[in-house]
């Protein structure tokens, strides 16, 4: 039932800074704990970060701790990532996503793009 909708993704250098965000709808967005996911081309999804349903628990992958940072504004039923110090191995395909067994909702991605 909840829809997700990621957006924020392009083309950065390396050392460049992006904000996603995703959108949700169709549910109730702060009942749930709410994940980035990401894929990178020929490779299997790889967890990046988790924010809870307050906002005041975040979890990351040893990957981009200390360059990203999850956040959410359920007011807005939004989550963010912000994506700073980008490095060539961030590019992928992110997804926002509440994961089971609370849900299994993912959005359709935005493509992320590190390269000089």
């Amino acid at each position: 039932q909840v829809q997700l909708l990621e957006s924020g993704g392009g083309l950065v250098q390396p050392g460049g800074s992006l904000r996603l965000s995703c959108a949700a709808s169709g549910g109730t967005f702060s009942n749930y704990a709410i994940n980035w996911v990401r894929q990178a081309p020929g490779k299997g999804p790889e967890w990046v970060s988790t924010i809870n349903t307050g906002g005041g628990s975040t979890y990351y992958a040893d990957s981009v701790k200390g360059r990203f940072t999850i956040s959410r504004d359920n007011a807005k039923n939004t989550l963010y990532l912000q994506m700073n110090s980008l490095k060539p191995e961030d590019t992928a395909l992110y997804y926002c996503a509440i994961l089971p067994p609370a849900r299994d909702a993912w959005g359709q991605g935005t493509q992320v793009t590190v390269s000089s």
